[in-house]
């Protein structure tokens, strides 16, 4: 049974959305949540915040619709605002670190450092070498030059193919191609010097 049958094309979609129909909205949300969070969690890497960040994702969707021209799938444009509410979020997290730290208050760093180890202590040992390969990896990921890193989280964790990740990014899908051969021969660099280090 599909509750909003006649939403299942995205141009009726689309139609819905921008007459203001709350229909078509829930639609839009319950076809697009999951991917969304998933794609914003890559960047992220926290659930809570990519819940967050998808909820704003999906009230912009809402209020700029009108100003959508269909130059583009919906996906594409709704996975495009994903990404740079994404890339925003991080940049005024790293803002707000620089400024307390500039304000001579750690105490974020402080809060954070007894939990992990209380965490890691209630762990077993697979569980631990498990977190601290994610934790590399999230590391890595998040040091790769940003349309790497935005071209291989498309592709790691939506499984977007060439095409579709060159759309939302408005680049050549050779250049795609190109981004994502650079991620994974840095991230194969940055995770052989960390294995290096930690799984002697």
């Amino acid at each position: 049974m599909k509750e909003y049958s006649r939403y299942e094309a995205d141009n009726q979609l689309l139609a819905g959305l921008r007459s203001g129909d709350r229909e078509a909205y829930r639609t839009l949300v319950d076809r697009y949540h999951q991917k969304i969070i998933r794609t914003c969690k890559g960047f992220v890497h926290s659930d809570a915040d990519a819940e967050d960040i998808a909820q704003d994702v999906f009230v912009e969707v809402f209020r700029s619709v009108g100003q959508f021209r269909g130059d583009s799938e919906i996906s594409t444009w709704i996975y495009r605002i994903a990404v740079n509410r994404s890339i925003n979020f991080l940049r005024s997290k790293s803002r707000m670190r620089v400024l307390s730290f500039l304000a001579g208050d750690s105490r974020t760093g402080e809060d954070r450092v007894p939990e992990k180890a209380a965490g890691r202590e209630s762990c077993p040992d697979e569980e631990l070498h498990r977190t601290d390969r994610t934790n590399a990896l999230n590391k890595a990921v998040d040091s790769l030059p940003a349309n790497q890193r935005t071209a291989f989280i498309l592709s790691k964790y939506e499984e977007m193919s060439y095409r579709e990740i060159s759309e939302v990014m408005k680049v050549s899908i050779g250049s795609v191609e190109s981004l994502i051969f650079r991620a994974k021969q840095n991230l194969q660099k940055k995770l052989q010097v960390f294995y290096r280090k930690n799984m002697r």
